[in-house]
């Protein structure tokens, strides 16, 4: 599992390092796991980020303590999950925009399960598909809460060590201010990524 401490650093270290790391989620009783494809980084400085303008009663989970949920609410139908990283205070976070799912959660309806593959490619359709949403807000991530995340298998750090796996670096989506930052990261050539 991964501990609260590993989250405690910049997002822009935490935002790669996350690339091949498993979200987890446990689910009627079922436990799904998610392999991170894509993520972006959200820094105290940065226009774009929620905290920029200081801590309100809905971007507070961000300035709490690191490897906590930050979920908010989009559009009116779509929820976003953030690991939150850096000290208590700190306002930043890393966006988790897409996973890949080897095997799909069994109550999944079809018209979803019909994507395969893109079924988590993107921020809203991964918190739809793990039913991830704010009564999730401001929890540590751990196996208690029914979604924490894992450390990257032996394999997939050695098929990165090797170049057979690559991360490939870009600007951010989907955001209209500091579009210019390449705080994207997403694993190249993944049939889950949001957006190539």
């Amino acid at each position: 599992m991964i501990r609260a401490d590993w989250c405690d650093r910049n997002p822009l270290h935490v935002a790669p390092d996350l690339i091949g790391c498993s979200l987890i989620r446990q689910l009627n009783g079922e436990t799904v796991r998610g392999i991170i494809v894509e993520t972006e980084a959200y820094c105290p400085n940065d226009p774009a980020c929620h905290a920029h303008r200081g801590k309100t009663p809905s971007n507070a989970a961000m300035f709490g303590p690191p490897g906590h949920s930050y979920i908010y609410f989009i559009y009116g139908m779509y929820h976003c999950f953030n690991v939150v990283t850096e000290a208590v205070d700190i306002g930043s976070a890393v966006l988790i925009r897409a996973l890949e799912l080897p095997h799909l959660p069994q109550g999944l309806e079809a018209k979803y399960s019909q994507q395969g593959k893109r079924v988590a490619a993107g921020p809203g359709k991964l918190c739809r598909t793990l039913e991830i949403n704010r009564s999730q807000n401001t929890l540590p991530l751990i196996p208690q809460h029914q979604l924490w995340l894992e450390h990257r298998t032996a394999e997939f750090q050695k098929q990165l060590d090797q170049g057979q796996q690559a991360l490939v670096q870009t600007t951010r989506i989907g955001i209209s201010k500091a579009i210019e930052q390449p705080w994207r990261w997403y694993l190249k050539d993944s049939p889950s990524v949001s957006k190539p």
